[in-house]
C-alpha cells in the first residue's frame, strides 16, 4: 500500500521537480567539493597561519569527521520533520561557516569552522538522496541518480583543480581564503531556491515521533571511535589508537541493539530491517570498498606530484582531470541504462577501474618524466569505470528503500562511504609514506606499491558485486 510520502510531489510538475533536483545537486556538488579542494590549500594555509602538522591534519581530516558524523541523524531529521527545513538549514550553516572559515585569523579559529562545515554538509547530502526517491518514482530515478553520481564523481576528482586555480588567481598567501569564499554567494542562492522549489511535506503526514536521542549518541561515540584513528594515523603515533576501532565497533553493536528494540515503539533512527535487503546490504558494502579505494588514489597522486615531482597545485589538478572528465560522461549513461542492466553494470565498472589503475602503474615504471600525460588515458579509463560505479550502484542500494526511510538509509550508505573513505586513506597513506621511507625517497615506487593497494581494495569491491550477481535476482541482480 502506497502512502502519501511514498508518492511523487506533484507528476504533473514535471519542470519544477527537476529545477528542485537541480538545487540539490548544486548544493552536493558544494559540500562534496570540500572534501578534495582543501588538499591543495594545505601548503598555502600553512605558510598564512603558521600551523602545525597536527593543525593542517584537522583541517582535512575534521570535516571528514563531523560530515560522517551528521549523516544519519540529519537524514532520519528530514524523513521526520521534511527534506526542505533540513536541507535550507543545513545549506545555510554551511554558507555561514565558509565565511568563517575563509575569514579565519588562526589555525583554531580554521579548524573549529571545518568541524561546523562538515557537519552542515552532513545535513545537506542524505536531503538531496531522499529527495530523488520522494520526486521520482522506480526506473524514473535512474537518470537523476545518474546525475547525482557524476556530482559525486566530478566534486571529488576535480576538486585539486579548482582549488589550484583559486589559489592561482587568489595569490599564495591568500589564494587559500577563495577555496571557502567561493561557496558564500553560491550557497545563499541555493538557501533562497532551495526555500521555494524542494516540496514540502504533504499535509497530514509528519512523523511526530521522536527523533532517538539515545541512537543518535550511541551511533555518533561509535563513529567517531572508529574515524579518530583512521583521520588522525599519521598524527597520533602510539599503537594504543588502533584500540579505539574494536571500541567503536562494540558501540555500534550497542547501537544495532538500541534501535533493534526501540522500533517496537516508535520509528528508529535507522531501521535495521534494511539490511534485509540484499541490494541494500550488499550496495553498501560495495560504495564502502569502493570509496576506501579510489578516494585515496587522489590523495596520493596529489602528494606525489606536488611534493614528490615539484607540480604546481594548478598542474596537479589538471592531471586528475581526465579520470573527472571520464566520471562525468558515463555517470550519465549508467544512470539510463542501470534499470536495464543492474548490478553487472557495476561490475563492468569497477573491471575498467582496475585496469585503468593497473595501466597507471604500468606507464609510470621507468623515469618519471611528463607523468600528467601518461597517465592521462589510464586515469581517463578509470574514470569511466567509476562514473559506471558511483550512480548505479547508489540507484540499486535504494531501489527498495521506502521512501518513508529514503534520508536515513542514504545517511547510512554515505556514512560509510566517508568511513571507507577515511580507511582508505589511513591504509594507502601509510603504506605510501612506509614505502617512502624504505626506498630512500623514491617517491614513484612509494606511488605505485600504494596505488597497488588501492586497486586491490577496488578489487574488493568487484568481488563484493560478483557475490551480489551470483546470489541471484532482484534489484541488485
Amino acid at each position: 500500500m502506497t502512502s502519501a510520502e511514498d508518492r511523487p510531489g506533484d507528476p504533473g510538475d514535471d519542470r519544477r521537480r527537476w529545477q528542485a533536483l537541480g538545487v540539490g545537486l548544486v548544493a552536493a556538488f558544494m559540500t562534496l567539493l570540500d572534501v578534495s579542494i582543501v588538499n591543495v590549500a594545505v601548503p598555502s594555509i600553512d605558510r598564512a597561519l603558521q600551523a602545525t602538522p597536527s593543525d593542517l591534519q584537522w583541517v582535512l581530516s575534521g570535516y571528514a569527521l563531523t560530515f560522517g558524523l551528521a549523516l544519519v541523524p540529519s537524514g532520519r531529521f528530514g524523513d521526520a520533520r521534511g527534506r526542505r527545513n533540513a536541507f535550507v538549514l543545513g545549506i545555510a550553516l554551511f554558507t555561514v561557516t565558509s565565511a568563517l572559515a575563509g575569514l579565519a585569523r588562526s589555525p583554531e579559529w580554521l579548524v573549529g569552522a571545518r568541524l561546523l562545515q562538515g557537519a552542515a554538509a552532513g545535513i545537506v547530502n542524505p536531503q538531496v538522496t531522499g529527495l530523488i526517491q520522494q520526486l521520482f518514482r522506480g526506473p524514473e530515478r535512474g537518470r537523476p541518480f545518474g546525475l547525482l553520481g557524476a556530482t559525486i564523481g566530478i566534486s571529488t576528482a576535480i576538486g585539486p583543480l579548482l582549488g589550484g586555480l583559486l589559489i592561482q588567481l587568489g595569490g599564495v598567501q591568500n589564494g587559500w581564503r577563495w577555496v571557502f569564499f567561493v561557496n558564500v554567494p553560491v550557497g545563499a542562492v541555493a538557501v533562497v531556491l532551495g526555500w521555494r522549489l524542494l516540496p514540502t511535506r504533504p499535509a497530514g503526514t509528519a512523523d511526530r515521533n521522536r527523533l532517538d536521542p539515545v541512537g543518535v549518541l550511541l551511533l555518533g561515540a561509535g563513529v567517531v571511535l572508529v574515524l579518530l584513528p583512521l583521520v588522525q594515523e599519521r598524527q597520533w603515533q602510539t599503537p594504543w589508537k588502533w584500540l579505539l576501532i574494536p571500541a567503536g565497533l562494540v558501540v555500534l553493536a550497542a547501537f544495532a541493539l538500541w534501535e533493534h528494540r526501540y522500533a517496537r515503539r516508535q520509528a528508529p533512527l535507522f531501521d535495521l530491517r534494511l539490511f534485509r535487503f540484499r541490494s541494500y546490504t550488499l550496495g553498501a558494502l560495495i560504495a564502502l570498498l569502493y570509496f576506501g579505494g579510489f578516494t585515496a588514489i587522489f590523495f596520493i597522486f596529489t602528494l606525489y606530484l606536488q611534493i614528490g615531482l615539484g607540480y604546481s597545485a594548478l598542474a596537479a589538478g589538471l592531471a586528475i582531470t581526465p579520470f573527472a572528465l571520464g566520471s562525468a560522461a558515463a555517470s550519465a549513461l549508467g544512470g539510463r541504462i542501470v534499470n536495464r542492466y543492474g548490478r553487472p553494470l557495476v561490475a563492468v565498472g569497477l573491471v575498467a577501474v582496475l585496469l585503468g589503475l593497473c595501466a597507471v602503474v604500468f606507464v609510470l615504471r621507468g623515469e618519471p618524466h611528463h607523468v600528467p600525460l601518461r597517465t592521462a588515458v589510464p586515469l581517463l579509463v578509470a574514470g569511466l569505470g567509476s562514473g559506471l560505479v558511483i550512480a548505479p550502484n547508489q540507484a540499486l542500494t535504494l531501489a527498495e528503500v521506502p521512501v518513508r526511510h529514503a534520508g536515513s538509509g542514504a545517511g547510512m550508505l554515505q556514512t560509510g562511504q566517508r568511513i571507507g573513505s577515511a580507511a582508505g586513506i589511513a591504509a594507502v597513506g601509510a603504506l605510501f609514506f612506509s614505502s617512502l621511507g624504505a626506498t630512500h625517497g623514491d617517491w614513484a615506487a612509494a606511488f605505485r606499491h600504494s596505488l597497488l593497494l588501492a586497486t586491490g581494495i577496488v578489487g574488493l569491491a568487484l568481488l563484493a558485486a560478483l557475490v551480489d550477481i551470483q546470489r541471484g535476482r532482484g534489484p541488485g541482480g
